[in-house]
């Protein structure tokens, strides 16, 4: 099965199925991208992350937020540079507004504040499917290629 070159972007993501937070990447370019997730039910920080009230932890959503914004978004930027680029998340902030819960499929969004000398910093937001915020803010990290 051939990849369209998105999907090949999230399968190449350094990251196990119980630790990747990206399903599909709607838009990417330049300076943005647009991805999605959804936190299913049997995700394992339900199970302790408030016995039968789950949320989903907050830092969860900065990683979710972390592979879209910089993870895939740096993976486009750096695709002319020979091997599997790394990641190393430098620093964030990021306001919440609203909760998690699971079952719900998220949006983030993030547009490119700066790319120079390997680091990456966007400016970042989720949503909900219903379009409720839930968090915005910015983020930076370092790309590297291997």
């Amino acid at each position: 099965m051939l990849l369209s070159p998105l999907e090949k972007i999230v399968a190449n993501l350094p990251y196990g199925d119980g630790f990747k937070f990206v399903d599909q990447l709607l838009e990417l370019d330049e300076e943005s991208v647009i991805g999605i997730y959804r936190f299913r039910e049997s995700e394992y920080f339900y199970k302790h992350h408030f016995i039968n009230q789950p949320v989903t932890p907050g830092v969860i959503l900065i990683e979710c937020m972390a592979q879209i914004g910089l993870a895939c978004l740096g993976s486009y930027l750096m695709s002319d540079k020979e091997g599997k680029p790394q990641f190393v998340f430098t620093e964030n902030h990021i306001n919440f507004l609203n909760t998690v819960l699971p079952e719900t499929t998220v949006i983030v969004s993030a547009k490119k504040e700066y790319f120079r000398f390997g680091k990456l910093k966007v400016v970042v937001q989720m949503m909900d499917e219903h379009e409720k915020k839930i968090a915005e803010g910015w983020m930076s990290g370092m790309m590297l290629s291997e």
